[in-house]
């Protein structure tokens, strides 16, 4: 099985998230892909919105959509580590293939990841990159690019831009000041507004 893993805090979900997973999905031959949410990002400051809700936001995004959520770092409660959830996941689940989903600002911070190279020895990164980008990259993040994905652990790939400029933080900023932001699907935008998230 090849698992793509799309992982974030979604506070809130918006359609950047969407067309990096239509990326993957088109391009990395996947047999699954399931969206991560965090439980406590290790770079986000402040509390943000609590992990159900987030997830609960989520689920409305994926509807309809051939996509998954996997829950397991909201369950395991506190900082959520990358590479905890991929060894919990390799135990949980032996023989698949792992391939981190990223955008290209965290493909850049990878090094500075928590334990880095035993994420490189259980999983492979794809990551969305602008025109140009991947010159940019770390030295030994780009020394693992690789055209196509085999299958195994340890190898980069690059997927095209999504061509969006979205970001979580200026969509809450926009939804405390009472707009309706473009950016979120209308269903999404729908239950924060009638549940007065973000006020």
């Amino acid at each position: 099985m090849r698992v793509g893993l799309l992982g974030g805090s979604f506070d809130p979900p918006h359609a950047g998230h969407l067309r990096l997973a239509e990326l993957a999905w088109q391009g990395l031959g996947l047999d699954e892909l399931r969206f991560l949410p965090a439980a406590r990002a290790p770079h986000k400051q402040g509390p943000g919105s609590s992990p159900r809700v987030r997830e609960r936001l989520l689920r409305i995004a994926l509807r309809g959509r051939p996509w998954s959520i996997e829950t397991l770092e909201i369950e395991r409660g506190g900082t959520s580590f990358t590479v905890d959830t991929l060894e919990a996941l390799a135990r949980r689940e032996p023989g698949h293939a792992w391939i981190l989903v990223l955008g290209s600002d965290q493909a850049a911070g990878l090094p500075g990841w928590h334990r880095p190279e035993r994420i490189w020895d259980l999983a492979s990164v794809a990551a969305s990159l602008r025109p140009g980008q991947a010159s940019a990259l770390p030295a030994e993040v780009l020394a693992r690019l690789r055209p196509d994905w085999s299958g195994a652990p340890g190898e980069l790939v690059q997927l095209p831009s999504t061509g969006l400029e979205l970001s979580s933080t200026e969509l809450r900023r926009r939804l405390a000041c009472g707009e309706s932001p473009s950016g979120l699907a209308p269903e999404v935008l729908a239950a924060i507004q009638a549940e007065a998230l973000y006020r």
